[in-house]
């Protein structure tokens, strides 16, 4: 079997069939990568900066292309590794590691429906029975009694945990957070005691600050915020508190990770062993949080994984790609001893659905180890007809002369709902 040719394919869609994420995020763009072959089969891998940047990765793709034409599946290390040494100016991190990411993601779903396995098993083999799954819910939906409604929501969707932003996303559209210390201490108290008051301890709850995301520069927590509520929350038990800081300041993540007994998660946009190490060494995350479609690579994720396992540290795979971007978390959460538990995004949209058909299977709160040759994930001409891309669908933080808000409504002008 020989590849023969490598294509992106764009696609806009629905963000989400959850209600309380598509009143936040009504779209989302994704980029798909497909290797061809001289036998009907069809390697299919995503790169998250799809839903970001979409416009620039078919060009980057087209960089490689030259690498991969002719070559087999037998050595993905090599051909990773040949695409790596030709432009590692560009591709050592960021955007040029995560294009390498979607093309080595269809590589190892191409050798996985070549060789009749799970891609799991091409990763080192299955390490777990079945692991926790918890329900994403992005910003929190207010007032709260409408937060309360969105985890009522995941648990009948069979979702024991759930987690839920800092701050707050409410009903006209605004979004904020308080930055002054004590006052996020005391917002973030006053969510977390109405939830617990309404579930008890029925649901596992894990909070995301998203970096402070999406807002202005002003909306940062400082350290000396972050410090102040994650004391102000020690006693809801809560399973881990994601990107609290940018990721400007891994010294600061450090300190915080010292300072208390919540465990501190992140990890989901660095890129690379290098980006990984400085925060491992320092040990800024008690959770690491790498992405099989953005990292730089499933097996790049392996090896994170097993840096953070030498210092007592565990995973939890991000996924908020579209439908091959959370297989590919997927199978290499179960590819990882120490993988604590795996980000499903609930009520998922047909970018979703679609291509992943039944592969992914949840029981009482847990994902099952998918059992499909490659990553058990198609993306049919149907599908692609139905989602055409539309330029300026990704998502990026409103700036002075970029507006998310412009973007969307541009998009809503040009899509049609009806064929979704």
């Amino acid at each position: 079997m020989k590849i023969t040719d490598v294509k992106t394919v764009l696609l806009t869609g629905p963000c989400s069939g959850d209600p309380y994420i598509q009143a936040i995020r009504p779209f989302r763009s994704a980029a798909f990568i497909e290797i061809h072959t001289d036998t009907e089969l069809v390697g299919l891998g995503e790169n998250y900066n799809g839903y970001r940047c979409a416009e620039m990765i078919p060009t980057a793709v087209d960089y490689f292309k030259p690498i991969l034409i002719g070559q087999s599946v037998d050595d993905i290390s090599g051909l990773y590794k040949l695409m790596y040494d030709c432009e590692n100016f560009w591709c050592r991190s960021g955007f040029g590691l995560t294009v390498l990411n979607g093309i080595e993601a269809a590589l190892w779903d191409l050798k996985g429906k070549a060789t009749g396995q799970p891609v799991f098993e091409l990763l080192g083999g299955c390490r777990h029975e079945k692991l926790p799954g918890y329900a994403t819910g992005g910003l929190s939906n207010y007032p709260l009694e409408r937060l309360a409604e969105k985890l009522e929501f995941y648990r009948s969707h069979g979702f024991t945990a759930a987690k839920i932003g800092t701050g707050y996303f409410s009903e006209d559209g605004t979004w904020g957070q308080p930055v002054e210390a004590a006052e996020a201490a005391d917002f973030e108290v006053e969510k977390l005691t109405f939830l617990r008051d309404h579930f008890g301890d029925d649901m596992n709850i894990m909070m995301d600050a998203h970096m402070g995301n999406p807002s202005s520069a002003d909306q940062l927590w400082s350290v000396e915020t972050a410090i102040a509520v994650m004391k102000a929350v020690e006693p809801f038990g809560l399973i881990f508190f994601e990107e609290p800081l940018h990721y400007d300041d891994p010294w600061g993540y450090a300190e915080l990770a010292r300072s208390t007994t919540i465990p501190i998660a992140g990890g989901e946009c660095l890129t690379g062993l290098t980006e990984w190490r400085q925060y491992i060494d320092l040990d800024a995350f008690d959770i690491g949080q790498p992405d099989a479609s953005f990292t730089g690579g499933l097996e790049l994720c392996v090896q994170v994984a097993g840096l953070l396992a030498e210092r007592g540290r565990g995973v939890a795979m991000h996924a908020w790609g579209a439908g091959p971007s959370l297989m590919q978390n997927v199978h290499v959460g179960f590819a990882c001893p120490n993988t604590l538990t795996l980000e499903v995004p609930p009520a998922y949209g047909p970018l979703h659905s679609l291509i992943i058909g039944d592969s992914l299977q949840m029981k009482d709160g847990m994902v099952l180890p998918p059992d499909k040759p490659g990553l058990g994930i198609e993306l049919t001409d149907d599908i692609k007809n139905r989602f055409p891309f539309i330029p300026g669908s990704g998502e990026f933080s409103t700036v002075p002369g970029k507006s998310q808000d412009d973007w969307d409504e541009r998009v809503a002008e040009l899509a049609d709902p009806s064929q979704w």
